[in-house]
């Protein structure tokens, strides 16, 4: 009788030994994770929430003139997939930890070779990628600290660090987006000439129209679709070649009904009224 309680007694007491290995509990200064896509870069940013709680921040619980870990509990993490500029001056690619050094008048944002670290407690200079000094702004009262991305464009955002009533922007720019798209298409011509080509006509990269109508060429040369066909006739009417983009768009009228009675070429035939009403 005793060894059936006894064993009952650990199968009750390892129930609940695993039921608190499971437990998540919450943190005082959560985790929050956020990404955004500026043209072919992704730049992503891990960090952790203090809240005011009606305390003093700036010069007393964030001293003024200190490394400060911009959160809390671990590092801010911030990391980029592709070289960019940081308020102009430029950052490789990689993963950093993010530190700052805050003052009244003007911060210093470090980026931080060593990623994964405690807080700001064995922060080292000389690991150091990159310091920029940014202007502080006035701003409305924010009781969690946050870090945003703002003003999004094909080529650059901005980085907000806000908290208390102060904000703290920061400029991104990933710049060459046209250049690594180009080589990549260079590198990949068997599988995305007219992604490629698309992204050169839309762009308007007149520079190299020639280029992207030699991937369309020896897309059609492979396979005569529709696709590639309507790229061509828009490319070649952006060229100024207007008898031969309606030459090219009437065939790609022809091979999409061919290989699709029911597929919609209404929008390339719009254009193709407006191409021969202008000639």
């Amino acid at each position: 009788m005793k060894t059936k309680i006894s064993m009952l007694l650990i199968l009750v007491l390892f129930g609940v030994s695993n039921l608190f290995a499971q437990l998540t509990l919450p943190r005082a200064s959560p985790r929050q994770s956020i990404s955004q896509t500026v043209g072919d870069t992704t730049v992503s940013i891990i960090y952790h929430r203090p809240n005011v709680k009606g305390r003093e921040i700036w010069g007393k619980l964030v001293p003024f003139g200190e490394v400060w870990r911009t959160g809390a509990n671990e590092a801010t993490t911030f990391e980029v997939s592709n070289d960019v500029k940081i308020s102009g001056q430029t950052l490789p690619k990689g993963k950093y930890s993010l530190h700052t050094i805050p003052n009244k008048d003007e911060w210093i944002v470090i980026f931080n070779k060593t990623s994964d670290q405690w807080g700001s407690f064995d922060y080292d200079v000389k690991q150091d990628a990159l310091r920029v000094n940014v202007k502080p702004m006035a701003a409305d009262f924010k009781e969690s600290m946050s870090i945003e991305f703002e003003n999004v464009t094909d080529n650059t955002t901005q980085v907000a660090i806000g908290w208390e009533k102060v904000r703290v922007p920061f400029t991104i720019d990933v710049g060459g987006v046209s250049k690594r798209i180009l080589e990549t298409a260079r590198r990949n011509m068997g599988s995305i000439p007219i992604q490629a080509a698309n992204y050169v006509i839309n762009s308007k990269l007149t520079a190299n129209y020639d280029e992207a109508l030699g991937w369309l060429n020896e897309s059609l040369r492979v396979s005569e679709t529709y696709g590639a066909l309507v790229s061509k006739s828009r490319l070649l009417n952006e060229m100024g070649k207007k008898d031969e983009a309606i030459k090219t768009a009437e065939r790609a009228i022809q091979v999409g009904k061919a290989s699709d009675p029911q597929a919609n070429t209404s929008g390339l035939e719009n254009l193709l009224k407006e191409w021969k009403a202008k000639k």
